[in-house]
């Protein structure tokens, strides 16, 4: 009886230290469109997920035509993507080479959004790495 009861000890012990455990959330964000739909999409993702999960280790990329979303002068988002720029969580990572292509300067972009030399690779890196990825796209 004993052993009995020191089995569902370390087992009840066992069972609760696994639910006390939280599998790192992280995820990675491709943006990629000028569409507005696409902008406010994924902010509302972004919040969903940190919502659900405030430890969640979010990243959103941007380049080819998106770079609108971050722009100073053109973003319809931009209050939010300040706002979520805030939390150590969540980074938000333009592509130098569309930055480039698109004529666009760092100076442009809303404070708390950086910089990657090639949002491919920094998306191809994060998988790497373990991260779950998301598109964006409506």
């Amino acid at each position: 009886m004993k052993n009995s009861l020191t089995l569902v000890i370390l087992v009840l012990l066992s069972v609760s230290s696994l639910f006390a455990q939280r599998k790192n959330y992280n995820v990675v964000f491709d943006i990629t469109s000028k569409d507005t739909i696409d902008h406010k999409l994924v902010l509302r993702w972004v919040g969903e997920v940190t919502e659900n999960n405030p430890e969640a280790n979010v990243e959103v990329v941007f380049y080819s035509k998106s770079l609108d979303m971050i722009n100073k002068d053109k973003s319809i988002v931009a209050d939010r993507v300040m706002e979520y720029a805030k939390n150590p969580h969540i980074k938000f990572k333009v592509c130098e080479i569309a930055m480039k292509n698109n004529n666009v300067e760092k100076s442009q972009l809303l404070p708390g959004v950086g910089t990657v030399p090639d949002g491919i690779y920094e998306i191809i890196s994060k998988q790497h790495e373990g991260w779950g990825y998301i598109k964006v796209s409506h």
